[in-house]
Formats: C-alpha cells, sequence, structure tokens
C-alpha cells in the first residue's frame, strides 16, 4: 500500500468522547477569541443587548432575530480572528493574498455590523414610533 498519512488522533474519536473534546476545542476558541480586543468589546455589546432583546422584541421571532443579529458580529469576528491567524501563521511579510484574506475577513465583520445595527434600528423604531 502505498504511504498514506497517518489519521490525526483527534479524527478517530467517537461518541461522547468526540463531544467532550469538541467542546474543550470549543471553549479555548473562545478563550483565544476574549485575547482579540474587538471580540471583548463585542461580548460586552452582547450582555447589554441580548437582554434588551427580550424587551425589544414583541414576539419570539422578532426576540431570535434581534438577539441572532448580535451572536452574529461575534461568530463573524471569530471567523476573521481565525482568518488572521492562519494568514499569519504562513508567515509575516506583506503578500498580496495575505492581505486580501485578512481584508475580506474584515468586510465580512463590518457587514455582520451594519446587520446588527440595522436589525436594531428598524426595532427601535417600531417600537417607538408605532407604539
Amino acid at each position: 500500500m502505498p504511504n498514506q498519512p497517518t489519521p490525526h488522533p483527534h479524527k478517530q474519536r467517537t461518541g461522547l468522547s468526540r463531544l467532550w473534546h469538541a467542546i474543550g476545542y470549543s471553549l479555548e476558541g473562545l478563550r483565544f477569541g476574549w485575547s482579540e480586543e474587538a471580540f471583548r468589546q463585542e461580548v460586552w455589546a452582547a450582555v447589554v443587548l441580548l437582554p434588551l432583546s427580550f424587551w425589544l422584541g414583541r414576539s419570539w421571532v422578532e426576540t431570535a432575530v434581534l438577539a441572532g443579529a448580535v451572536v452574529l458580529v461575534m461568530v463573524v469576528e471569530l471567523l476573521n480572528s481565525g482568518i488572521e491567524a492562519a494568514t499569519d501563521r504562513i508567515g509575516p511579510e506583506l503578500h498580496e493574498l495575505s492581505k486580501r484574506a485578512k481584508d475580506l475577513g474584515s468586510a465580512a465583520v463590518l457587514l455582520s455590523l451594519l446587520l446588527c445595527a440595522g436589525v436594531w434600528a428598524a426595532a427601535i423604531y417600531q417600537r417607538f414610533a408605532h407604539g
């Protein structure tokens, strides 16, 4: 048989062991995210906005959209941080493709922030302008 790469030991886990380790990796990712200033700012905004979404939303759908928009910003920020880390891992030198990857990640964060702001602005307008 030709040389085949040895499977990564983490890929051989199944069942509860796989789930347990996956949770650990996710928590480690959140810990790494916390080291990013932008993510910390978004978490603090979420601490305020998530409870507020229950007051502002008039139905479970409105509440879910408001809360989802906030969580989406944090998800996109974590993905952007992952792109930045992987790009930096490749090398510290300036390269057009590295710049493009980082700029695309940053643009994704911007769009998620604009979406969140738009959803919240519309909900606030609806709540206070139309009683």
